[in-house]
């Protein structure tokens, strides 16, 4: 922990004792190399198990705000807390799990590379967050991991949230399924996107484990095999690679696409593409195959009206352009321009929308007479400059509650001066 952050954690109790983690909880505010550096003033507290929960409490507050309520829980190196699933993206597939199993009350999982768990917490979970009053709803989850630290705190993690539903593994994924007999509603997987480098990856034959070699034995284990792809992901060719792939969930959570996640299993017809948009209080599940889209006519406007759309980053990594112009009545600014306009506000548009106060030129003179404060954002779509250096070229600094948006109407390059709605 700290520089000598690792996973073996061998002493357990040692890491959880309550004075340490009462330690932990009262300097949340401090800097903790300052911590680091006065160790020594606090010989009965491990400062680097100390730091680590420290660390752990400040990304929860944003990422898995529920875990807060649990005094005892303990959070993993930072390198298994970045790679995490939030509470956001993991409650989802519960509800994913729900879909798929239908009406059934007992569930299997077996969420195969379990890291820090907190998608094993969730799919555990599924009864309490989706059929609180249904008492008769389970699901049962083999979490299993191959570092002996993780799966250490795993099972100190799952005591003090009473999940007595949730069995720790400690083994290799591949090699426990090629063991094991059982046969699983659900398997969950999702391969470390870092080279032995430590270089980011995202292509399925780059991640470890490589599951385009092991598609027979996970499928032959599962009903539906649910894999977590890196949002870089090349849609078109993963659902080649992949082959049974019933539904893609393209993610996103406050303006940013997370997570895409493939659903493989027998299924009929067309590949249904979800488009889950998760914001401030807003949930939408806009849902389209590829036919659904190629056979939607788009719009074109002539102008800019009162009010631009941005679609959120879920429906433009979908490719879910045409169909938007058909279910809210917008109009798109080209055949290559992602943004939408209308003299409407849609309350329920998926994404950003700007209420457009004024034309921009788009040169430093104008800039600073339209916005003589000089702090603006700058937003770039189907344009040749980018966004930081048009910015500096406009002579804007980052900041204030203003937007300039440059972009191509039909053939024309134009900028706008807008504010958020």
């Amino acid at each position: 922990m700290g520089k000598n952050e690792n996973n073996n954690f061998q002493d357990i109790q040692n890491f959880a004792k309550r004075e340490t983690l009462a330690f932990a909880k009262e300097h949340q505010g401090e800097d903790t190399t300052r911590l680091l550096l006065s160790a020594s003033r606090y010989p009965s507290i491990d400062m680097h198990a100390a730091v680590q929960q420290i660390e752990g409490l400040r990304v929860a507050h944003e990422k898995w705000p529920s875990l807060l309520q649990y005094n005892e829980f303990l959070y993993p190196p930072k390198l298994n807390r970045e790679q995490s699933s939030s509470e956001a993206t993991a409650e989802h597939k519960a509800h994913l799990a729900d879909e798929l199993c239908g009406d059934k009350a007992f569930v299997t999982v077996a969420d195969l590379t379990g890291g820090m768990g907190i998608d094993s917490i969730m799919f555990a979970q599924r009864g309490k967050i989706i059929h609180p009053q249904n008492t008769q709803v389970h699901t049962h989850v083999d979490y299993v991991e191959r570092d002996a630290g993780l799966c250490s705190l795993m099972e100190h993690n799952r005591q003090v949230l009473g999940l007595e539903n949730i069995t720790v593994n400690n083994c290799d994924c591949i090699d426990w399924l090629s063991t094991d007999n059982r046969h699983y509603d659900i398997i969950y997987i999702d391969p470390a996107r870092r080279s032995s480098a430590g270089r980011k990856v995202s292509a399925f034959e780059d991640c470890e484990p490589n599951i385009l070699e092991h598609m027979p034995l996970l499928c032959s284990h599962c009903r539906w095999l649910i894999v977590k792809a890196s949002p870089m992901i090349d849609l078109s060719l993963a659902q080649r690679q992949l082959g049974e792939v019933a539904e893609v969930h393209i993610v996103s959570v406050k303006g940013e696409c997370k997570e895409v996640l493939f659903v493989c299993g027998c299924h009929e017809g067309e590949i249904v593409v979800h488009c889950i948009v998760k914001g401030h209080g807003e949930f939408y599940d806009i849902d389209f195959t590829q036919s659904q889209e190629a056979e939607a006519v788009p719009s074109f406007a002539s102008e800019v009206e009162d009010y631009l759309y941005e679609p959120s980053p879920s429906l433009m990594k979908g490719g879910c352009y045409n169909s938007l112009c058909r279910w809210f009545g917008i109009k798109k600014l080209a055949r290559n321009t992602h943004l939408y306009t209308d003299n409407r506000y849609h309350e329920d548009f998926p994404g950003r929308v700007f209420q457009v106060m004024q034309p921009l030129t788009l040169n430093a003179k104008e800039a600073k007479r339209a916005i003589p404060e000089g702090k603006a954002h700058v937003v770039v779509r189907n344009y040749p400059v980018a966004a930081n250096e048009l910015q500096k070229k406009l002579g804007l600094r980052e900041g204030g509650e203003l937007f300039v948006i440059a972009t191509t109407l039909g053939q024309r390059r134009l900028g706008w001066l807008c504010k958020m709605v």
